[in-house]
């Protein structure tokens, strides 16, 4: 299986839940068969790394990010990909213009649908933002993916 986390730049959100489900299937032995990756829409972000902020969060739960490099999303993902979680509306809009078809959009749900489903609730956006609102970003995409674990398991 492979899963696809996405925000808008590939820099603050997506990296976190990229590093975060990571290390979940780890833990649970689950890392050789599930491969995770993230991705933006922004162009002025590529190939760079995750936010200061970002890495200091995950940092702080023993989840090093700091090798990420923002990539664009593709429709070629669609392809690649088994499951595919957006952060918010904005994002979710983008991958469904990407989109192909409706099977490419049966792969695609809000990560938050994990805990509230059919809710599409958001993951707000730290980018701006103080370490408050970055870890508040992070402790939304951790209690998603503990139920993505859960399914995979």
């Amino acid at each position: 299986m492979k899963i696809l986390m996405i925000c808008q730049g590939n820099i603050c959100r997506s990296p976190m839940a990229e590093g975060i489900l990571q290390k979940k299937l780890q833990e649970h032995h689950l890392d050789e068969t599930v491969k995770v990756d993230s991705c933006g829409f922004d162009m002025c972000h590529q190939e760079k790394p995750p936010h200061p902020l970002s890495i200091q969060t995950a940092k702080k739960y023993g989840i090093d990010i700091e090798h990420q490099r923002q990539r664009l999303f593709s429709s070629d993902d669609f392809d690649t990909f088994d499951r595919i979680y957006v952060m918010d509306k904005m994002n979710y809009s983008y991958v469904e213009r990407y989109a192909r078809n409706a099977e490419d959009m049966r792969k695609v749900d809000y990560i938050r649908n994990m805990v509230y489903p059919q809710i599409n609730q958001s993951v707000p956006d730290p980018w701006c933002g103080t370490v408050k609102d970055f870890e508040y970003a992070f402790q939304l995409i951790d209690e998603a993916c503990n139920i993505i674990v859960e399914k995979i398991k």
